[in-house]
Formats: C-alpha cells, structure tokens, sequence
C-alpha cells in the first residue's frame, strides 16, 4: 500500500481528534471517519442545533476540557477530511468499508489510527427487557443529545464511576432521581483508598458527586443487588435487595450499567492480536507503549484499546500519532521525543492508577451463580441463562465461540455488545474454568448493522 495515501482516523472522541490534530500539525491531511454527525466522542458528545443547555450544565467538571477538545477539531477543520455520520462496517486487503447514510464507499489506508471508544457493560436481571429500562450511556445519550430525560422518576443501578456522573448530570438537569444503588460494597471503596488517594483529582470529583446527591435528597446505597424490573407495558419499579432486606422502588426508568467495555470488533477484524486483562476482566487488543498494534500500519488509542479515560485517550491519541509519523520516515525533533516519552509516562501511570478505581467498583462476583435459568442474557435471540447452562452441560461447549454457534447467543443485531460479557461469565460459572479460558466472541463483518439494500457504491477513494 502506497505510503502517499493520507492516514486514516476512525473515531472523533478525544483519542481521535488529538491524534488529528498532531498530524496536521506535521503537514499531513488525514481522514477522520465519525460515526457521529459531529465530534466530540461519547464523553464530549456535541448537542443539536437550538439545544439552549450551556456547556457547563452539559459538560459539568468537564466544560472547559470538553470546550478544549471541540475547539482543536473546528481549528484543523480544513486541514483533515472529516467524514461525520460515517460508519466503518469492514475491513479487508487495506481497505475500510464505509456506510453514510445509505450510500457505500471505500477508503484505502496505509496507516491507521484505531480509536473506537466504549460502550456499556451490561449484566442483566429479571425484568430488563421492560420498555423504561436503559444503559447508562444510554440514558447519558438522550440527555446530552435530545435535552430529555429517560422518565420522570428515574434510578440509577450498577456500579462504576459513570453511575454517579450520569445521576449527577441527570439530578442537575431538573430530573427526579430516585436513588443510586451500586453493586459495589462500602468495603471495596475502603479497601482501594490507598490507590485512590494517588489520583487525588478522580477521587474528589467521584465524593463531590455523591456529596452533592446526598444533599439534594438522592438515596445512595452500597452492596445492592437488582432483582427484577416490575411492569407490564413499561417499568413500573424496580425491586433490590442489601443488607438489610428485599425493597421495592416505584418509578418509570432504570439506567444501570456495570462500567464499560472496550469496542474491539474492528480491532478484531483487522487481525490484531488480543490478550486478557485480568484488571479489566477482558479481552483487549494488544499495542506497545506508543500504541503499535501487532499489525503493521495499525495504532490504537482511547477506551477502545482499554479503558483509561477521556484524559488518557487524548494523550494516547498523541502518542499513536507521533509514533505513526516516526513510521512514515519523519523523524522527530527532540522535543518531540521528550513530548512521546512524557506521553508513554504518563499513560503508563493512568494504567497504575486505574486499578484503584477497578477495585472500588468491581464486577459483582456472585452475579453469574446468582442468574436464575430464566434470565434473558442475549435479547436479540432471546437466549436465557438456563438456555447457555443446558447447551454447555448437552454439549461440553467450554469456549464461548462454540457456545455462540449451538445457541444463538451473540448473533443478533448487537452482535455481542450487550450480551458477551454475561455470556462469559455464564459459560465460566457453568464450566468451573477461569474467565479467561473461556475466550471471546470473535467480531465479523459487518460490525454494526447495515440494510439489506443500499444504494450503488459511490467511487471509491
């Protein structure tokens, strides 16, 4: 593949747009491909024209940041091609397969920045399939892009620190927030203090935000375990248990989530390498410290790597870059390499650090044993936790590949996202294997949902 083609850029979160912006900086025009209809990422997620909510009632902590991240992106906007609603289905032989709007392309790449972001982590319970019930980041969605909230009594369930940001967000919007209830122990939180105190700034907006909560009325409780949605057409309350006994809640929306998830499938699909990240309870895709991939030409950065946050992914997205203009023959200066080695300390420091906040809010570790055999863990193929144990016990499946081709789970429209990480869990508690032994759902083009029938493929580039 020609080294005159432009690099390419999936993703315009703060990996991306950092990665962009370090090379225009150095006289290349790359092309940012975009999901969104505009940049920003998941976490600095652009608002619709007319939305009259300020920055900072958006953004929080995050306004000024945020503000930082758009304002490089609109400063390079004629220096990059920018590709806004723009999704990268496939790739194969140097080429991605794009989708915008009902039209397909391709674009051919020499080198190429991977910066596909995160989504949810999702562990199901009785009930979750109710209309009301939402993922955190969906629910963060519909209040960052469409100004609503997802009802009018709405609690907030799982664990992670996007639990308390987006109950946060919502209670600051004017949203009646019922309660937070994480499924992480007040032992956990003391038992990581130590590693917490090392990153003094996360952990005293994580206390400011349940301070806040606490003193606007919102209920906060610890080591909570949901056991069913309760409604017929949609969610009418939400039942739990602690402590101290069975509750039952009364409202018309659930956000829950249990931390996020690395999006891997185009990592994956490009035949990059993969390791286990024990911290992280995860397959993730394998880099070096400048974010080299084990595919020559491909480089990783953000959440979609691993999950570090929006700092780390602008760093990484710099560092990814650097090492990408080192390997098309530009040397750098040297204040360019002190800048690199600055950039891998510091990754390298988040990545310390980050095992305090997986400690505070781990995985509910009983949650498997707990999933009674009526579960729905795959939605979309309406696949129950009885379905995945009676499969594994008839057939001796033992890897997830396996159990995904004898019963459906993973094969519907979110191939996988929603429902891998329970069905893992499922198949490790079942077999009586290690987490890791169990595999992961190998990706497949196309990587997110296209139709059926598309217009004539433009010309491609």
């Amino acid at each position: 593949m020609s080294s005159n083609l432009q690099p390419v850029i999936v993703g315009a979160g703060p990996a991306g747009i950092r990665a962009a912006q370090t090379l225009v900086r150095h006289g290349l025009c790359p092309i940012v491909l975009d999901e969104a209809s505009a940049c920003g990422g998941q976490i600095y997620r652009q608002s619709p024209a007319g939305f009259e909510r300020s920055a900072k009632a958006l953004y929080g902590f995050e306004a000024t940041r945020a503000a930082s991240v758009h304002a490089a992106m609109n400063a390079i906007a004629d220096h990059v091609d920018y590709r806004g609603g723009t999704l990268v289905w496939n790739a194969e032989g140097g080429e991605l397969d794009l989708l915008q709007g009902s039209r397909t392309t391709t674009v051919a790449y020499a080198q190429l920045i991977v910066a596909t972001g995160a989504t949810d982590r999702v562990l199901p319970f009785a009930g979750w399939t109710l209309p009301g019930v939402y993922s955190l980041g969906g629910a963060q969605v519909a209040l960052k892009f469409q100004a609503c909230s997802v009802g009018e009594r709405v609690a907030f369930v799982g664990t992670g620190p996007l639990l308390y940001l987006v109950a946060y967000q919502y209670a600051k919007a004017g949203a009646k927030v019922l309660a937070v209830l994480d499924s992480a122990g007040l032992g956990d939180q003391i038992a990581a203090l130590p590693a917490l105190l090392q990153q003094p700034a996360v952990l005293a907006k994580g206390l400011y935000y349940i301070a806040w909560l606490c003193a606007h009325g919102v209920p906060v409780h610890a080591g909570v375990r949901p056991v069913r949605a309760v409604g017929q057409t949609r969610v009418t309350a939400l039942e739990w248990r602690d402590a101290r006994g069975a509750h039952s809640l009364a409202c018309d929306a659930i956000a829950f989530g249990y931390g996020l998830r690395s999006e891997t499938q185009l990592a994956d699909i490009l035949g990059c390498r993969f390791v286990f990240d024990d911290l992280q309870r995860a397959w993730l895709p394998e880099r070096d410290s400048a974010g080299r991939a084990s595919v020559g030409g491909v480089y990783l950065a953000g959440d979609g790597a691993g999950i570090l946050g929006a700092d780390a992914a602008e760093w990484a997205g710099e560092r990814a870059a650097l090492a990408l203009l080192e390997d098309r023959g530009l040397a750098l200066d040297p204040d360019q390499r002190v800048r690199a080695a600055l950039l891998e300390e510091k990754l390298a420091r988040q990545r310390r650090l980050r095992g305090g906040l997986e400690r505070a809010f781990p995985l509910p570790s009983d949650w498997a044993a707990q999933a009674l055999d009526e579960l729905v863990i795959c939605r979309c193929e309406e696949v129950t936790a009885g379905d995945l144990r009676a499969t594994v016990r008839a057939s001796g499946a033992t890897e997830i590949n396996r159990l995904k081709a004898l019963s459906r789970v993973g094969m519907g429209r979110c191939q996988g996202r929603m429902c891998s990480a329970a069905a893992t869990e499922i198949l490790a508690q079942c077999t009586g294997q290690p987490i890791a032994q169990s595999g992961r759902l190998r990706a497949q083009a196309p990587v997110k949902p296209i139709p059926f029938a598309l217009a004539e493929p433009e010309e491609s580039r």
